[in-house]
This record gives C-alpha cells, sequence and structure tokens, in this order.
C-alpha cells in the first residue's frame, strides 16, 4: 500500500463524532477522526512498514500519525528518529500513546526516555515517564535497576506537585505502574503514592483532573492484579 491509499482508507473511516473527541483533547486539523479499532484491518494488511510510516507521520494528520506507530518497525528506528517523532508530536494523544508506544518497543527504549524525561519540556517528559509505563507493564521485571526505579520514585515525590501538567498524569501514571507492574518495588511505590497524595492536574476548557496513585494501586490490589504485565504494547 501506498502513501495515498491509506490516506483515503482513513478518510473514508473517519468518523464527525471521533473527530471532535480528538480535537477536544487538543488534535487539531487535518484530522479525520478515526477510531483506533477501526485501523486493524488496515493495519494487518500492512504489518510492518517503517518507510510508509515515516510518510504518514510527516503528514501531520491526526489518524495518518496515528496509524504510523502501528505499522512501525521500533527495531529499526533510530534516536535521531524518536526524537523527530516528539518534536512533531503537538499533544499528549500523540506523545504518550504514539512516540511513547513506539519507543517502548525498541531496543534503545530506556536510554532515551532517560533523556526525555530530563529535558524540562513538557510533551518530551511525559513521553519519558510513559515510555517507562509500558516498559513496565510489559517487560520482565529483570530489565529494569530496582535502584534506577527507586530513584526514580524519589524524584516523582519530589517534583510532581511543580512538573508541568501533562508531566503530572505521566509521572502518577509511572507510580501506579510500578507499584502494580513491578513487584519488587511494589511497597515502596504504594507508600510513595501516599506520600504524594492527591495531584491536581489541570485542563485548559476542562474540568480538573483529581489523580490518586494510592487507590489505584490498591484497585489493583484488591483484584489481585499485582505483578500484572501485559502481552502486547500496541494494538
Amino acid at each position: 500500500m501506498d502513501l495515498e491509499t491509506v490516506m483515503s482508507e482513513l478518510e473514508a473511516l473517519g468518523k464527525e463524532r471521533s473527530k471532535k473527541m480528538y480535537i477536544s483533547n487538543g488534535a487539531h486539523e487535518p484530522v479525520f477522526g478515526v477510531a483506533t479499532g477501526a485501523m486493524k484491518p488496515i493495519a494487518k494488511k500492512i504489518k510492518k512498514d517503517q518507510a510508509l510510516a515515516e510518510e504518514l507521520y510527516a503528514t501531520g494528520n491526526y489518524d495518518a500519525m496515528y496509524f504510523a506507530g502501528i505499522i512501525a518497525d521500533p527495531k529499526e528506528m533510530t534516536e535521531a528518529d524518536f526524537e523527530r517523532w516528539i518534536e512533531a508530536a503537538y499533544f499528549y494523544m500523540l506523545s504518550d500513546y504514539v512516540v511513547a508506544v513506539t519507543l517502548s518497543e525498541s531496543d534503545i527504549a530506556q536510554e532515551v526516555a532517560d533523556k526525555w524525561i530530563e529535558s524540562g519540556e513538557e510533551l518530551k517528559m511525559s513521553a519519558g515517564w510513559s515510555c517507562y509505563c509500558w516498559l513496565l507493564g510489559n517487560r520482565k521485571d529483570e530489565a529494569f535497576s530496582e535502584t534506577k526505579l527507586a530513584g526514580m520514585l524519589q524524584k516523582v515525590k519530589d517534583t510532581i506537585h511543580d512538573a508541568p501538567e501533562r508531566t503530572k498524569s505521566s509521572m502518577n501514571n509511572f507510580v501506579t505502574t510500578v507499584g502494580v507492574s513491578y513487584v519488587p518495588l511494589h511497597e515502596q511505590a504504594l507508600q510513595t503514592a501516599k506520600e504524594i497524595g492527591p495531584v491536581e492536574m489541570v485542563r485548559e476548557g476542562k474540568k480538573n483532573s483529581i489523580l490518586k496513585a494510592a487507590e489505584d494501586i490498591e484497585k489493583q490490589m484488591e483484584k489481585g492484579r499485582i505483578g500484572f504485565k501485559r502481552k502486547y504494547v500496541r494494538c
């Protein structure tokens, strides 16, 4: 499939309701409004195609950029490629659910995510923390340094209340994910979450969100889901 064919197929799948929802979350034109599940049949035909993924991502069309993440081959992507993608990710649904997800399936995931966390840029930091969430929820505990993750929990505790809004959400998710999916630091993550307390996230044009990592971890404990890992990261 070439770029023109995929764009035509995506446009045909667009729905006004989905488009309005994406725009209310921060997407801007061009956007078709394709439900992510509706992309699966096209993705099955293509499987992985990094060259096509790059073309789609470069269109600036939200749906095309999202679909690029589905068919990308993260093992073929370099750090420079991920930098290019994160620079073009103009709102959190791209930074956290396209770029961070794609990065999490690469061999350089932690290395790149670490740099983004230290960048001081809201969406880069958000993507870095989100990448760790995707990693922790999928890779075996042995793939991580316990000391490093403990240090990251401390960093969240020290800085989350002063972090940019989108980064707050990803940092909060990180604490929850460590508490649920990384057994060696389950207790420490829960304690950290309790010490942090509720985190208020200001959302433009919407009601503020109150994030409660401790409650989220405890809910998963009640369901017996501590140690949960996903089989796949991408849909």
